[in-house]
């Protein structure tokens, strides 16, 4: 069911169509790192409807130089934040239409960035040009690096607002959540992301004369097996047990007679909100220096776990849901990270947008019910947010 409003169509108010909108995002090419006509379509729908929009590029190669916007509206005590992003990963090959098409055909909506996560991003722009702001603020945190490496996206955004005095309560991010039918999960919480490389010195030689060489492999063997062993946790009410997965194992050695100088490993780790990225690493280079002193161990945390306790913010969104779509969602913490890891800093984050289905591959495509039915939900939670 929906609770579509019947006065959707009147133009005389501003309103503005998702789908109209999501088309217009769809056929701006915005590969990661996405910058101006992306921005400009959003930035056309943003200002007539009262938002000041602050546009800025920054970074330098090879993460950047990477395009954000920030825009809000009103100055009411309430405030609720909406965070997305705009760029898209490549298209690939083997599309029956135009990746940049913004086709509709048999009632789905085809593009590149349809599910994800453009759609929501439209479908937000949307509610905002039919809800009342009077008694509150809304502002939209919109990055052109989200699905690159994030260096100048979201963070960026969130120092910009830091300067600017802008701290909402509560924050929405738009990215695809739904699995089978729209609103059937909401995301409450994303485990962390760490990558740990190792590498294990050794000193080449001769295979026939072991005993004037130092071969690498046996310690990076070992070192290996030992984190085989390792349980990190059992999972607790809200995630899963944290796993460590060898990624890649790399000698690089051509010559069969030849024992190498070096053999190195990468790992990577998932993990809940029991542990932290820099003590994981500082874990794998305690076993390291055990069976090889001389190991090397660098790590890189994208992320940490962070868990938005069942509450206000999303009994609230789960309302809205049931509302327009009559589905009860789950609360979940599955998949893998988005830019929620940097904007739980701020305030309480929950996650829900559009079926996750066909985000990432060829023909990926949204129902445009589906859109119209978002519109509805986020616009309902403004409208509760705010209240």
């Amino acid at each position: 069911m929906s609770s579509r409003s019947p006065h959707l169509p009147d133009r005389e108010r501003g309103v503005i169509d998702p789908v109209h909108l999501t088309q217009a995002l769809l056929r701006a090419d915005s590969v990661t790192p996405a910058r101006g006509t992306v921005f400009d379509v959003l930035e056309a729908a943003l200002v007539p409807i009262g938002f000041a929009v602050d546009r800025f590029v920054v970074g330098e190669a090879p993460d950047g130089p990477v395009e954000n916007l920030l825009a809000t509206r009103g100055d009411g005590p309430r405030h609720l934040a909406f965070a997305g992003h705009v760029d898209v990963v490549p298209p690939g090959e083997g599309w029956t239409g135009s990746p940049w098409s913004g086709e509709v055909r048999g009632g789905l909506l085809y593009g590149r960035g349809a599910v994800d996560m453009k759609g929501a991003v439209a479908a937000f722009v949307a509610a905002a040009s039919r809800s009342d702001t009077d008694t509150g603020t809304l502002s939209l945190i919109i990055t052109g690096d989200e699905e690159g490496p994030a260096t100048y996206g979201t963070v960026a955004l969130m120092e910009r607002m830091a300067a600017r005095g802008i701290v909402p309560e509560l924050c929405l991010v738009g990215e695809p959540t739904s699995t089978e039918r729209l609103g059937d999960m909401v995301k409450i919480g994303r485990r962390g992301s760490v990558n740990i490389w190792i590498d294990v010195p050794g000193r080449q030689g001769h295979v026939a004369y072991p005993h004037l060489a130092d071969n690498p492999i046996p310690r990076l063997i070992a070192i290996l097996a030992e984190i085989e062993t390792v349980v990190l946790d059992e999972g607790t009410d809200w995630f899963q047990p944290s796993n460590i997965e060898v990624t890649d194992i790399t000698v690089g050695n051509p010559a069969h007679n030849v024992i190498p100088a070096q053999a190195s490993a990468r790992l990577s780790i998932r993990f809940n909100d029991r542990h932290r990225g820099g003590d994981l690493i500082a874990r794998i280079r305690t076993i390291a220096d055990h069976h090889a002193p001389g190991a090397v161990v660098t790590g890189k945390v994208s992320g940490e776990a962070f868990l938005t306790e069942p509450g206000a913010f999303s009994t609230l969104l789960s309302e809205a849901i049931v509302a327009a779509t009559g589905v009860t969602p789950t609360l979940s913490t599955t998949g893998g990270t988005s830019d929620a890891r940097f904007l739980s800093r701020l305030c309480p984050v929950v996650e829900f947008g559009l079926i996750n289905a066909t985000m990432h591959k060829v023909d990926e495509a949204v129902a445009v019910e589906d859109l119209q039915t978002l519109t509805d939900i986020y616009a309902d939670v403004i409208a509760r947010a705010l209240r």
